[in-house]
């Protein structure tokens, strides 16, 4: 169940759309575990996910010259944070076609901030939340650490064009090991509006898509993207 957190930045708009690009084999195994995977923080591509901006650690280096393991906690704490990660946009977006998925195949998930809050289901052991990824210069920018998210919650600059949305999870009060990321209850049905289906794709991987889904007992609208719409003239 999504908390609240006012410290996290997150809009107000629950229409707000978001999209998740993957491939066909994750889909399916999203839809067989009734499940969505969140990743280990430290496993992502950018190794400065869930690090500090420069500012913010010379600042953390003079705290931990008295409490060594104050700094020591920030390095293992990366292990213990899984995140899902959502694009905001009005629009599909050919950029993340073309990163997230390959071979012209792979599917898009259409689904809104509104929808992510009422899909995700209760955990005992540890809270789910919400927020924007602020996007910053880590030479210059500050980022504050009276919150354990926060650092979660920044990226560099160069990544502006993902427009993040992120879904995150601090299990390190639990006994859970996480090897690459950790699968959470969700409510299919809520959380996907719509499958668009890869905008370089034959006519059979649509079919097959479709009938990968209704024989696993769902009914989402699946089109293909509007990115390959017949020309006019």
């Amino acid at each position: 169940m999504y908390i609240l957190n006012k410290n996290i930045k997150l809009t107000e708009n629950d229409d707000t759309i978001v999209w998740k690009y993957l491939d066909l084999s994750k889909f399916l195994d999203m839809l067989l575990a009734h499940q969505l995977f969140m990743s280990r923080s430290d496993k992502f591509e950018d190794q400065y996910e869930g690090t500090f901006s420069e500012p913010t650690y010379e600042e953390i280096k003079k705290i931990a010259a008295n409490n060594p393991k104050f700094l020591d906690y920030y390095k293992s704490h990366r292990e213990k944070v899984v995140i899902s990660s959502w694009h905001a946009n009005e629009y599909e977006s050919f950029a993340m076609w073309q990163i997230f998925t390959k071979n012209n195949e792979g599917l898009a998930i259409q689904s809104t901030i509104g929808r992510l809050k009422e899909a995700l289901k209760p955990e005992k052991h540890y809270e789910q939340y919400i927020g924007e990824v602020n996007y910053i210069d880590y030479k210059k920018d500050f980022i504050p650490f009276d919150d354990t998210f926060f650092p979660f919650l920044f990226k560099r600059k160069s990544f502006q064009y993902e427009r993040e949305i992120r879904i995150i999870s601090d299990v390190s009060k639990t006994n859970l090991t996480i090897d690459n990321g950790l699968k959470i209850e969700v409510n299919l049905n809520l959380l996907i509006e719509k499958i668009y289906i890869h905008p370089k794709s034959e006519n059979w991987y649509k079919k097959l898509v479709i009938e990968l889904v209704e024989k696993l007992g769902f009914n989402f609208t699946i089109e293909k993207s509007d990115l390959e719409s017949d020309i006019l003239i």
